[in-house]
């Protein structure tokens, strides 16, 4: 699965299974063991055509947020190892990048000063780490701090806004319920 540190588990992307007409299968468990979990995928790789499955004729790129790509990638099961998981095309995974940067485009916007202001950070942090890496432990507790400080007020106000749950989610770019529970766990950030 392909994730960001962004939007995490509201954006997880991975290669869809498509069936040969043209729908997607229901998803698959699997069994890791004597436990009662089971994992459950839609990832190309678990539609081989074995354990009772049916077998994926063509992947595109998907998400967890239920986004799918329009391009579909044929899969030649005779020419690539049945057990692997690495598809033969980079295109959905492009698909996928192209549709995280749609969903970053659809957020609030953040402005331009902060943009320069966190890429300098970013720039300076990474070379701290490389040079002096307590100093640069130093700075992430500052940080800490200062988000300790930020986010309750933060989320508080945002709240006070009246805004529903799925204008939050849009301004987040993440699911109404992620963007609840996002603002809950930073008003009790402290």
């Amino acid at each position: 699965m392909w994730t960001t540190d962004q939007y995490g588990a509201a954006h997880e992307g991975y290669v869809g299974a498509v069936l040969n007409d043209g729908t997607e299968p229901e998803p698959a468990y699997l069994d890791p063991g004597s436990s009662a979990n089971f994992h459950e995928t839609r990832e190309w790789w678990a539609y081989s055509g074995i354990l009772n499955r049916p077998q994926a004729a063509r992947g595109r790129g998907a998400c967890s947020c239920g986004w799918r790509g329009v391009d579909e990638y044929d899969i030649d099961w005779d020419a690539i190892d049945r057990f692997t998981e690495v598809f033969p095309s980079t295109g959905p995974r492009e698909a996928w990048h192209q549709h995280m940067a749609d969903v970053d485009a659809s957020t609030v916007p953040l402005p331009t000063e902060m943009v320069a202001l966190l890429e300098q950070l970013d720039d300076q942090l990474t070379r701290l780490t490389d040079e002096t890496p307590l100093a640069a432990l130093k700075v992430v507790a500052i940080l800490e701090t200062l988000a300790k400080q930020v986010a309750p007020v933060a989320a508080l106000y945002a709240e006070n806004d009246g805004l529903s749950d799925e204008v939050l989610g849009q301004g987040l770019g993440v699911s109404p319920s992620d963007a609840k529970s996002r603002l809950l766990r930073y008003r009790l950030m402290r």
